[in-house]
């Protein structure tokens, strides 16, 4: 961030103040730009290729698709300048889509555990036997609002990255919805046929009944 801040600052210097200084054919601000851009992809290619967390792929993603792009073209002089010189991506394409099927790998798993937990802790609050927690005067289970909250947020980080990381994303976990629900329903049915004699028992049925609604 701190490099792209100063590409940033040293280009706009050369737009305003050293260009001018020059004939057009010594085409400075293209000079400029482009050691600035081969040298950071050099550096994006070094980092891609070396062993990354799961939250330094995110970053680096992030960097490549959308803030190194973006925040140069704040500057409508700059994005002026920029447009003619036409630097293309930090990172090869193929070492790009290598970078983002990690990420969706990594950040599909972590939704699918979450999805798994939030379905064991529904399962434990059957067995604690409590009566469930009303809304709206109805019995409710918190499991839908959880479920809808994760996937989404899966989505939205993806779609920060772009938007066709953000489809993907959005496709696989989809697909991994029904994958759940299945678990859910199996779970419930063991539930009716095992806990009928619970104190709570009606109520936790209404309350799970009512939370299948959510998930329409």
């Amino acid at each position: 961030l701190h490099m792209g801040k100063t590409m940033k600052e040293d280009l706009t210097i050369v737009v305003k103040y050293i260009k001018e200084l020059y004939p057009p054919e010594f085409n400075v601000f293209s000079t400029y730009a482009e050691f600035y851009h081969n040298y950071f992809a050099s550096q994006a290619k070094k980092n891609a290729e070396s062993y990354l967390e799961d939250k330094d792929i995110y970053l680096l993603l992030s960097w490549v698709h959308n803030i190194y792009p973006k925040d140069m073209r704040k500057d409508r002089v700059l994005a002026e300048e920029l447009e003619k010189v036409k630097l293309g991506s930090l990172l090869p394409s193929s070492l790009r889509k290598e970078l983002e099927n990690k990420y969706l790998d990594s950040e599909e798993a972590t939704i699918k555990n979450v999805l798994s937990k939030c379905l064991d802790k529904e399962i434990q609050t059957w067995k604690e036997d409590e009566e469930p927690e009303k809304l709206n005067g109805h019995f409710q289970s918190l499991l839908a609002i959880f479920v809808i909250q994760s996937i989404h947020s899966g989505q939205m980080r993806a779609k920060d990255i772009s938007v066709a990381v953000g489809e993907e994303m959005s496709c696989r976990l989809w697909r991994e919805l029904p994958a759940f629900l299945r678990s859910y329903k199996d779970a419930f049915e063991d539930f009716k046929e095992r806990s009928k004699k619970q104190r709570y028992y009606k109520p936790m049925l209404i309350a799970s009944i009512n939370n299948c609604w959510n998930f329409r």
